[in-house]
This record gives structure tokens, sequence and C-alpha cells, in this order.
């Protein structure tokens, strides 16, 4: 058998995860005394709810090593295979540490992917493995075809603040407050090319500027019509929509499922009313 795992930050529903049958490694959620593991003990709307209101600026930790282990060795015993697709090695230590617990397991049966994404590109990245997995494909070619396809996955996003980079200290005190000022709208990129490190790459002002931005990307990076687009957003769809009205009139096809909530993990960096794209491109 062939198990596909991956981490919160994919940000699947649960009930999603369970009709792929897809195995769930969850991020812990910190604010200050208080932990709680993404998507099972803190939702995320109630975690932007929290982060708008809450004194203790909330810290986000990787899955659990034990988790790792766990599943690594009854994969093992079992004479299954892994195909651990977790968040960007650019953002986070998770695939460092999987790969540490894999090399201590010995089992030549477990490819850990550095996706080099996160959230709907994790996403676009586990649901094509599942489709491979569902069709007979065995875990080391599925894990070849992710590290190819991890090359094409491009996602754009348009914070509505930098507020939360500021916060993470992740941003200088002047460069914040000029933004606030200027009414200034980041564009945030990652990829494959960026070492799956998220990092600014334009600045607009006004956010139907940013979001027209991210647009015309796809006249660059044209868009591979065997995978969806997946627009995303955090805590509120308002822009979501703006975002996915606007690649409607380029000829897309976005359906509402394809509009999806962003976690804890990335949310935490961007804050609330962001939107973003993820999709595969030619």
């Amino acid at each position: 058998m062939v198990i596909i795992a991956t981490d919160s930050a994919a940000d699947f529903e649960l009930e999603e995860l369970q009709k792929m049958n897809v195995t769930y490694l969850p991020m812990s959620v910190i604010f200050g005394e208080e932990q709680f593991l993404e998507n099972i003990s803190i939702s995320k709307t109630e975690f932007f709810e929290r982060l708008k209101s809450d004194e203790h600026f909330p810290k986000t930790s990787q899955p659990s090593p034990a988790l790792f282990e766990e599943l690594f060795t009854k994969a093992k015993e079992n004479g299954d295979e892994v195909v651990y697709l977790p968040l960007s090695s650019g953002l986070s230590g998770d695939y460092q540490t999987a790969m540490s617990i894999a090399s201590t397991v010995d089992y030549e049966g477990l490819y850990i992917i550095d996706t080099l994404t996160c959230t709907g590109g994790q996403r676009l990245l586990v649901e094509e493995a599942v489709r491979l997995r569902d069709q007979g494909v065995d875990g080391k070619t599925i894990a070849q075809k992710m590290e190819e396809l991890k090359q094409r996955t491009v996602i754009y996003t348009a914070m509505d603040t930098l507020e939360y980079l500021y916060k993470n200290g992740r941003l200088s005190n002047t460069a914040y407050y000029i933004a606030q000022l200027g009414h200034i709208k980041p564009i945030m990129h990652c990829a494959a090319n960026s070492e799956g490190k998220a990092e600014i790459v334009s600045k607009h002002i006004g956010l139907n500027k940013a979001i027209k931005y991210i647009v015309d990307r796809f006249d660059d990076e044209v868009a591979d019509p065997n995978f969806p687009i997946y627009v995303m957003y955090t805590y509120d769809k308002v822009n979501a929509y703006k975002l996915a009205d606007k690649l409607r009139e380029k000829g897309f096809d976005i359906k509402e499922e394809q509009i999806i909530p962003v976690g804890a993990t990335v949310g935490a960096h961007i804050g609330p009313y962001a939107c973003a794209v993820a999709y595969i491109k030619q």
C-alpha cells in the first residue's frame, strides 16, 4: 500500500483528507501558554478571530517528531510505502525533521518530498499524488512525479497588511510605517525558483492593483489546464472573490470549491484579508 501524507499547512479540511485517505500531521499553534493542534483543536476561523484580538502573537511549530516516527515505523512493519509532502523547507523545519526521523527508521519505502510550496500549492501536489496512488502507481514513481511537478508550482499572495510580518520580526519599523501610510499592498511569491521561500516581489497602492498584478502573471507563467487553479483567502472571502472574478474575466473557470481558506501556519505571517492563487504552470 502507498500512504500519502501531508501536514496541516496544506490547508485541507479533515473531511477532505478522510475522503482522499490522506494521513495528516498537524502543526501546533501557540498563543501565550495555550497550545492547539491546527484544524483539530482550533479551526481556521477561530485562529484568525484570536489573531486579531489576542494580546499574544501566535507561534507555530512543526508536527511532533513522535508522529513521524509512528508513521514511518508502522509503514516499515507493514511493508507500505510513504510519500510525505510537507511544507516547504524554506518556510519550516518540517522537511528536515521528517528526513532525520526517516534516516533512523532506515527503510527504503519512505519518500520525503521538499515541496518548496505551501497551502494551495501543497494541495495541488497532494491531490495529484492521491490520483496516481488510486491508479495503482507505486510510491517511488509518485515521488519522482512530485519532484518534477513541484518545479512548476507557483503561489502569488496579495497581502492586505504588513502588520503580521512586522510583528514576526520580518520587517523593520521604517518599512512597516511607510507601507501603512502609503496603503501599500505587497505581493508575496513562493516557488521552486526562490527555493521555496516567501519573497515580496512587488508592491502596489491599493488591493485592486495588487490583484491585477497577480492576474497578469498568468500571461508570463501560463497555467497548465490539466490542474485546477486555487484561489485562497485568510479569514474573509471578499478579496478572494475579487481575485476569482478577475480570473474569470480572463477566461478561467474558477468554481466555488476552488476558493479555499488558509489556516494558521501561513496565516500567522500574512494576516487576515489576504488573497492568493496557487497553480501549476505549463
